[in-house]
């Protein structure tokens, strides 16, 4: 079974995207996270289940999309890093990913 981490930056994209959201509707921003949380759950057991990027290629990240969202990780050494949350419409760019990895990171088993 995959240990599941959360970098900093990632989490701060999803609170941001759900602060948004609960502007017009707070139980709307509420389900989001519960849905993102529940999809991120199935890495658990199945890392590798996230779809590749577009963008990137034959890169080692996928991505798991929970709409608006696309929650963005890598996964190896029975770990599974969320790297970054952006909304569905925006591109990615290779930058966006840059500095992810490091030391901010928060584990949720």
């Amino acid at each position: 079974m995959a240990e599941i981490i959360w970098a900093e930056p990632a989490l701060d994209e999803l609170e941001a995207v759900a602060g948004f959201i609960a502007r017009d509707n707070p139980l709307a921003a509420a389900a989001l996270i519960e849905r993102v949380f529940a999809h991120i759950e199935q890495l658990l057991l199945h890392p590798e289940s996230g779809s590749r990027l577009k963008e990137r290629g034959c890169s080692r990240y996928r991505q798991i999309v929970e709409p608006p969202c696309r929650v963005i990780y890598r996964c190896g050494n029975d770990q599974v890093v969320i790297v970054a949350v952006i909304r569905e419409e925006q591109r990615l760019r290779s930058v966006r990913l840059t500095g992810r990895d490091g030391p901010q990171q928060k584990k949720k088993k």
